[in-house]
């Protein structure tokens, strides 16, 4: 077990914690007044997604006490084990903006302790084994109370050595953000040219019934091969390249589904089309349809169109109600949709110049993962005093210059 070169103190003893408010329909107000507030969808791991923001009404009175403030630290209770303890610190981003009960509000004493040197205490490996360590855990999920929090054991280096290391992670910081910022141009750019080419071509092409381009297969009985997941952003993958914690379903698995490679599977949540293609062989839970082709297709092809805004709004909706909320798509319904079949050499050049322009971006984001890793690998390091910093307002130039060779190395 590491160790770490500074007292503990209990986050209660150097900060104040605000627990959220309850959004139920049966609170009756008496002098109501409706506010942006917070979801845990909001609170990312160290950064906040305002792209929808709800709104809340509660009592006039109470206002001030549930105002977040610049500084506070923002910490979801959990849910899926990804989200236990995750965070990041508010700014102000919205003017009296409130928060829920499943996300925690953390004050500090800024003479004490930094907020920004809290988030990156829970944020690492040592606070992330805090919060599993005191969590309460079912399949696959886990939460932690006010009164856990409220234990939390604050490393409590002397506020100049946590200036410094604030300073010295906020350079990976910058380098993440900006990653992060061309990956998400590069996606809109994607996306344009996917529906460009999708729009501009799809009314010459010929079109047939789902059930004429693909068969519902159904092999059981392989409970040895390796175990796969349904996932909107990687397709489907196996379980062992998933982030986190995931636990392994309980009983034979004799029942479940053989996908071979090629093969799509409707998924259960289907928010961004619901087709997922798998490059893998493998199980999956007998819940699932899988979708073998009976024509000759070019599979990168279909990838890129189910997931394509046409395909969704166009194809999939007429078939489906409430798609958009995560309707899971039965396979009847799916047979049903008219599907666009290109000549296999226009399937082609389609794939060929779309799959360029994702391996850009698959490759910008394999560049932001080694400097996720990077950091997390610093933050260690300087957590244990492996590393020292200048206790400077701002890391010299001389630790930059080491700190950026380590990071291109």
């Amino acid at each position: 077990m590491k160790k770490y070169p500074w007292k503990a103190v209990k986050l209660d003893k150097v900060a104040d914690i605000q627990t959220g408010i309850s959004k139920s329909a049966s609170r009756k107000l008496t002098d109501p007044i409706e506010v942006p507030y917070l979801r845990v969808a909001n609170v990312q791991d160290g950064h906040l997604d305002l792209s929808v923001i709800k709104y809340i009404s509660i009592e006039r009175k109470n206002l001030e006490r549930y105002t977040l403030q610049a500084g506070d630290v923002l910490l979801t209770e959990g849910g899926d084990f990804d989200k236990l303890g995750r965070g990041t610190v508010w700014k102000n981003e919205i003017e009296t903006c409130v928060h829920q009960n499943h996300v925690f509000s953390v004050r500090t004493d800024p003479n004490i302790l930094l907020p920004e040197f809290l988030n990156i205490l829970t944020s690492s490996s040592y606070g992330k084994r805090y919060f599993i360590s005191c969590s309460k855990q079912s399949t696959n999920l886990a939460s932690i109370n006010s009164s856990q929090l409220k234990q939390f054991p604050v490393l409590l280096p002397p506020k100049d050595l946590q200036k410094s290391i604030v300073s010295t992670l906020n350079f990976w910081d910058t380098a993440i953000e900006k990653t992060e910022a061309l990956i998400a141009a590069k996606e809109k750019q994607f996306e344009w040219l996917t529906q460009t080419i999708i729009r501009e071509e799809c009314p010459h092409w010929k079109h047939y019934l789902a059930k004429e381009l693909f068969d519902s297969v159904s092999s059981k009985g392989h409970p040895d091969e390796e175990l796969l997941s349904v996932t909107q952003d990687r397709g489907v993958i196996p379980r062992t390249m998933l982030k986190g914690r995931v636990m392994s379903p309980a009983g034979s698995r004799a029942g479940y589904k053989l996908v071979e490679k090629g093969n799509f599977v409707i998924s259960l949540r289907s928010f961004q089309g619901g087709l997922e293609y798998s490059a893998y062989r493998g199980i999956v839970s007998p819940a699932y349809t899988i979708l073998s082709p009976k024509k000759e297709i070019n599979s990168n092809f279909y990838r890129h169109f189910f997931k394509s805004y046409v395909f969704v709004e166009k194809y999939l909706s007429v078939a489906v109600i409430g798609i958009r909320d995560g309707k899971q798509i039965s396979s009847t319904d799916f047979d049903t949709v008219k599907i666009p079949y290109p000549d296999i050499d226009e399937q082609v050049k389609i794939a060929s110049k779309l799959d360029t322009a994702r391996q850009e971006i698959n490759l910008l984001k394999d560049i932001l993962e080694q400097y996720r890793l990077q950091k997390r690998g610093l933050m260690q390091k300087l957590l244990t005093g492996e590393w020292q910093v200048s206790t400077q307002d701002q890391t010299t130039e001389e630790t930059r210059k080491e700190l950026s060779k380590e990071r291109i190395a």
